[in-house]
């Protein structure tokens, strides 16, 4: 197999060593870079700053794209893809706002575009998606998707370091971006969340009609509700049905309690809960960030190409009747210091207050529907929310339903 790279950062060199101290039969023809002046770890005659060298060279038959700019790499693939070259990306933000597009071109040209590494690092959950799950009944979808955000988070609960400390140190070990909005706003897990959505539910949804709320605000006094509590705080991506034809997609920090699968999954680990209808539950555990443990999963995909591995996108060729929905009820935490701070955020009901004199909370419920509409201002506002991990009973329906199998129980 003839590879051609762009980018040689963490996951493509990870990559290239992998493929060096492996028996797989590949041979990288060319690595397209953008930094002339970057000192390199490998021959500098490999390297190539013209794309079309690449796109353009007919011995030249797998393009694996690992680049960080999400409009110049949808063109790569694009490209690509339209001119007779199978594809394997990691460009998770590039995938999720353009796949509805990527599904026609594969379809019409007839090339392959694999993307395992695009979501949670080294755990292969879009192929068990693809394959194990492709006729199951999927309940949920939930996990830790994001590598940095659970280091930032693991490092503040464990060993009491403040946010600003944990933040910096998950950049220098290139477990962050510079800027590093992208993993502790929750666009990175959301991004992952969609892509997961399209194969465990055949739905394509748009991320920017999805609501994420992440970890920037949190304080000394979040931490200090959750320990007293003994809870840890987790940035959860989650996609389920909340009805028989609908299905809910969120991203946002939640409150994890010990006997909780994902509590003990710390640093920069990723951790996805599938929970179907025959299988039950089943936990899945992995690096989800890292050079080695993201490029293994890039191997992954190049070996699939080399037999012909496809997506099919089972659950999408189905057509089930599904549509989403944002009518969610969700039970969350709000910390506060000004009443101000809560105009827009209309609960429905509201269960615990306390107002001390350097800060305030409240838990209550409140629709998905009312989070999202807020989205924008809400992470400019001196407050963090929480959603509490309770299941609430949405309607009379539902409420009534259970009671009636509570007194048969009875």
């Amino acid at each position: 197999m003839k590879i051609g790279f762009f980018g040689f950062g963490c996951v493509g060199q990870g990559l290239y060593d992998i493929l060096t101290k492996t028996n797989f039969n590949a041979e990288v023809i060319k690595i397209c870079v953008k930094n002339k002046e970057k000192q390199r770890s490998i021959p500098s005659e490999i390297f190539t700053f013209d794309k079309w060298e690449i796109l353009n060279n007919p011995s030249i038959d797998l393009v694996v794209e690992m680049i960080d700019d999400a409009k110049e790499a949808y063109q790569i693939v694009k490209y690509a893809l339209q001119n007779g070259k199978n594809v394997v990306t990691a460009n998770k933000k590039m995938l999720a706002e353009n796949l509805v597009e990527f599904l026609e071109i594969q379809e019409k040209f007839g090339t392959a575009l694999l993307y395992e590494a695009s979501a949670c690092g080294s755990i292969p959950i879009i192929r068990n998606l693809e394959e194990y799950y492709d006729n199951e009944l999927l309940g949920n979808v939930q996990g830790i998707f994001n590598g940095s955000s659970n280091y930032i988070l693991s490092k503040i609960f464990q060993e009491k370091m403040p946010y600003e400390t944990a933040l910096a140190q998950a950049q220098a070990l290139g477990f962050a971006e510079s800027n590093p909005i992208l993993d502790v706003g929750g666009f990175d897990a959301k991004y992952k969340l969609c892509i997961i959505t399209a194969h465990a539910y055949g739905l394509c949804i748009a991320p920017n009609e999805v609501f994420n709320y992440g970890i920037q605000n949190f304080s000394e006094y979040d931490l200090k509700f959750a320990q007293e509590k003994n809870l840890k705080i987790k940035l959860i991506a989650s996609v389920g049905k909340i009805s028989e034809n609908e299905i809910s997609l969120s991203v946002m920090p939640q409150f994890i309690h010990p006997k909780h699968e994902l509590y003990y999954v710390e640093n920069e680990y990723n951790g996805v809960i599938v929970e179907a209808g025959f299988s039950d539950k089943q936990i899945f555990v992995g690096k989800g960030a890292g050079g080695h443990p993201t490029g293994s999963a890039v191997l992954s995909d190049i070996s699939a190409i080399s037999y012909q591995y496809k997506y099919e996108y089972k659950k999408r060729q189905k057509r089930l009747p599904l549509r989403y929905v944002k009518h969610q009820i969700l039970e969350i935490y709000v910390r506060y210091h000004q009443d101000e701070d809560l105009k827009g955020l209309d609960f429905q009901e509201i269960s615990e207050k306390y107002e001390g004199r350097e800060s305030k909370y409240l838990i209550g419920t409140i629709s998905l529907e009312n989070l999202f509409q807020l989205q924008n201002v809400l992470p400019e506002r001196n407050i963090f929310i929480v959603n509490t991990g309770r299941k609430v009973i949405q309607n009379l329906f539902q409420l009534a339903q259970t009671e009636k199998q509570n007194l048969a129980t009875a």
